[in-house]
């Protein structure tokens, strides 16, 4: 059972207020931060009120969202994926942003300048601006500096690049007791398709062409599992992890180093850090190219056109230099505007952990996930179907991905029809 809540502290809204029903899926540490930033734009706009509802996780808000496009009962506004977008441009259910921009004589040229390039890229499809950054995260190596000092390494200097990364995780594999089990790995890896996509581009891959044709299934593809498999099958420094499994190992001191989002570290620092923590860029090979996560946000059209500009009016403050630094420093997830690194919250953060310069740095670098709804699915069968296959030894690597390039491929000339 799903159990949506309200993150409100206002319970009644007067007659002369608008009302935005806002569907989204932030829990823990990040709902509350969320319902923080939500309490400020009510307190601070007397005509404007946000109903922010939880709908408990991705899974639940994309369902909810479709089955609201077939009842014709969408909220205001809603978290959204690039690869749910092209089936609500679709259904016709969606205001484009820029539609809202090119109305607003306090929102211009030099505002979406301020923007990192990737975040309005990605919320552009087929020439037009359509939905707006909102919470975004990039890869983030996390790992023990006393395990790193201990053997010999500067705690300061993480490896930055594949092969580093593999050296490391072979010195820092050890049976501390001599009884024959490893006590602490190098690594442990996640079944995650994000993962693969981040060696993908590292190893200078693509993941899609121009025209929606699969790429990833190409010789960079090929080092991107062949990375995983040698951790793992060849050397034996790391294993697979499930959830929160490979956060709480290396919270435990099991693991050494840990590659996740970088809100992992909000989730983190609330269960608590008994060790010196690093954070780091991803180690790269070819190219600093990575991927980032997480979603935007739509706005659905409404009988009342005053609710489409007050839903505007929340995305416009939600990402101004001011608030979405406040978003990052209390989530981790990044700044979508360059300009939030003049504000002090995020200086007092640079100037306190200097290493997570790099951290940041990869937006310069950053690229996005395919735009098609299909992608939502492959994402999946490459998890289960080719990550999951190939680390465990059952198919061979150029075999799984062309498995997957056959399944996207059916799926879109599918659509087609």
């Amino acid at each position: 059972m799903v159990v949506f809540s309200a993150c409100q502290k206002k319970e009644t809204v007067a007659s002369d207020v608008t009302e935005v029903v806002f569907w989204h899926a932030m829990g823990g540490p990040l709902g509350d931060a969320l319902e923080i930033m939500v309490n400020d734009f009510n307190d601070t706009h007397s005509k404007i009120f946000i109903k922010a509802i939880n709908m408990g996780n991705y899974t639940a808000l994309s369902q909810k969202l479709m089955a609201s496009m077939q009842s014709g009962n969408q909220p205001h506004l809603a978290q959204a994926f690039e690869a749910w977008t092209a089936n609500m441009i679709d259904g016709d259910v969606l205001v484009p942003i820029e539609d809202f921009i090119e109305e607003d004589p306090d929102f211009g040229v030099e505002d979406l300048q301020d923007f990192y390039p990737v975040f309005l890229n990605s919320n552009t499809i087929n020439g037009k601006l359509w939905t707006f950054p909102f919470n975004k995260s990039v890869m983030v190596m996390y790992y023990n500096k006393d395990a790193l000092f201990q053997n010999g390494y500067d705690p300061n200097k993480p490896p930055v690049t594949w092969d580093e990364f593999r050296e490391y995780c072979k010195t820092l594999t050890q049976d501390k007791d001599g009884d024959g089990i490893i006590d602490q790995y190098g690594a442990t890896l996640k079944i995650s398709a994000w993962k693969f996509e981040n060696l993908l581009l590292q190893a200078g891959g693509e993941i899609m062409s121009a025209d929606n044709k699969p790429l990833f299934n190409s010789e960079a593809g090929v080092l991107a599992l062949d990375f995983l498999t040698n951790i793992i099958l060849v050397d034996k420094t790391g294993y697979l992890s499930a959830g929160y499994e490979g956060q709480n190992d290396f919270l435990a001191g099991k693991v050494a180093m840990y590659e996740d989002s970088s809100v992992s570290l909000a989730y983190m620092q609330r269960t608590g850090i008994d060790f010196n923590l690093g954070v780091a860029a991803i180690p790269v090979r070819d190219t600093k190219r990575n991927l980032i996560s997480g979603t935007n946000v739509a706005v659905f059209k409404s009988e009342d056109k005053e609710i489409e500009k007050a839903a505007w009016e929340f995305i416009k403050w939600f990402t101004d230099t001011e608030q979405t630094a406040k978003w990052s420093e209390m989530t981790y997830y990044m700044p979508v505007r360059k300009s939030a690194f003049q504000e002090e919250v995020l200086k007092k953060r640079l100037e306190e952990n200097p290493e997570i310069a790099s951290v940041y740095n990869q937006l310069n670098y950053a690229t996005y996930e395919p735009q098609i709804s299909e992608w939502f699915e492959t994402r999946k069968y490459l998890e289960e179907h080719v990550i999951e296959k190939v680390v465990r030894g059952v198919l061979k690597p150029q075999k799984a991905l062309d498995n997957a390039a056959a399944k996207i491929t059916e799926m879109i000339e599918k659509n087609k029809e």
